[in-house]
């Protein structure tokens, strides 16, 4: 390991998200400014702030590895990620939201639904959605931050884990969410440049596109009996239609996380810090190329890793992780990648990381302080954004503690649960304010 180096790019890394944060920190007078970034926030830093929420270490890691599993039936997420997750949430349903929550007043998601039903429930029990379920996501974007740091720099899991909730919780409780967003900016231009070489170099890795794709379809054979038995039917193809890996993959991984994201609290914010819709359609490119080299990439390099490791070391990802499918990405970059690229790739992932779940602990801490607590009538001598920051530090400890409770290979499942909670729950009672004019509570 060259470890000058590495030191030295992470204190240039550190450096500029230091002064991003300053610079959001000091920008931060008002609660509309600590919850909403004051709603004069220009479309680009949205766009990309969007972007890298959504794309967290779950989706290169975690959804990377099931893609290593299910093949290349993931990219049929990453297809409703771009159409659902950016056009439709930008073009469609953030247009409404930003109109809705600037007529309304509304600094926070459940305060959107609870003063549109003109009810106070709505507006607790939703809070009390995000600040109690929201953390099994949380949790899983630490995890895969954890593990990366782990195989790549060898450092202790536990380490890795404390040193990535620590910065999150510091820079967010300080500069609120414009802090959040011109850091999370940052993250996905870092994000950006690692994922790009990664998708050239795993292709490189297996032969080029013609040669990879021909390789892995002749493997067919070699799909554990297991899988086979549920609908398997190899990485360049969908499972069986009907059968229950089908059912898993499409119904729970691709439709819960493709349209759950309609619905995610700390996503659909992002619509209420632009100054008009404008802004909102021309976000739309610049999130839809980032989310295709995003999602794009870790549903792509995930299968290729079975026909590279085969080549290699004889044995299928999932076999060469030891049954544990979050570590496969890490395992199969470590393997192809430069030295000097695993530096870079360690920031994206650090970026990707960070930045989601920057936005994930500012989302629980308005929720624990703006949603719940002042709804209810509690107050706080420095006024709700202090019970805000106290929401932060008890999402951080609260993510911390379910990081180290749950089991290996849980990251997209995981995943899919908070997303498939935000499908079921928010995105009907969502469609009814924004769409039906006679919808009450």
């Amino acid at each position: 390991m060259n470890l000058p180096l590495l030191i030295v790019m992470i204190i240039v890394y550190m450096a500029i998200m230091s002064w991003l944060a300053y610079l959001g920190n000091k920008q931060t007078k008002t609660a509309e400014d600590y919850l909403v970034a004051g709603r004069r926030i220009h479309p680009l830093v949205m766009a990309l702030s969007y972007g890298a929420t959504f794309i967290s270490t779950s989706a290169i890691i975690g959804f990377g590895g099931a893609s290593a599993l299910y093949g290349f039936g993931m990219l049929w997420l990453a297809f409703l990620n771009i159409l659902v997750g950016i056009f439709v949430a930008f073009a469609v349903f953030g247009v409404r939201l930003r109109k809705m929550s600037s007529a309304l007043g509304a600094t926070t998601f459940p305060t959107l639904l609870g003063e549109r039903y003109q009810s106070k429930f709505i507006t607790v029990f939703s809070g009390l959605m995000i600040f109690l379920f929201m953390p099994a996501y949380t949790s899983i974007v630490l995890i895969g931050g954890g593990r990366f740091l782990q195989e790549t720099l060898k450092v202790d899991f536990n380490i890795g884990l404390m040193l990535l909730a620590i910065i999150v919780g510091l820079y967010v409780i300080t500069g609120g969410l414009k802090a959040v967003m011109y850091t999370d900016a940052f993250c996905a231009l870092v994000m950006m440049a690692g994922m790009v070489f990664l998708l050239f170099n795993s292709y490189s890795a297996v032969g080029g596109v013609m040669d990879g794709h021909e390789g892995l379809s002749a493997m067919r054979d070699l799909v554990p009996q297991a899988l086979a038995e549920q609908g398997h039917r190899g990485w360049t193809a969908m499972p069986e239609f009907g059968s229950p890996l089908w059912w898993t993959l499409v119904s729970t991984l691709i439709m819960g996380v493709g349209i759950g994201v309609l619905a995610q609290p700390q996503l659909a914010m992002r619509a209420m810090t632009v100054t008009d819709d404008r802004a909102l359609y021309r976000a739309v490119l610049i999130g839809g190329v980032f989310m295709f080299f995003m999602t794009g990439t870790a549903f792509m390099a995930g299968p290729l890793s079975n026909l590279y490791f085969y080549e290699t070391q004889g044995k299928i990802s999932v076999d060469v992780a030891g049954g544990n499918i979050d570590l496969i990405m890490p395992i199969f970059i470590n393997q192809i990648m430069p030295e000097w690229f695993l530096y870079l790739f360690t920031l994206t992932l650090l970026s990707a990381a960070i930045s989601t779940i920057s936005s994930l602990i500012h989302v629980q801490g308005a929720a624990f302080g703006e949603d719940i607590l002042k709804t209810l009538g509690v107050k706080s001598a420095k006024g709700s954004l202090n019970l805000s920051k106290i929401g932060v530090l008890v999402g951080v400890v609260a993510a911390v503690i379910l990081a180290y409770i749950l089991p290996g290979s849980v990251i997209a499942q995981a995943t899919a649960f908070w997303f498939g909670i935000c499908a079921s729950g928010f995105l009907p009672a969502l469609i009814g304010a924004l769409y039906w004019r006679n919808a009450t509570r």
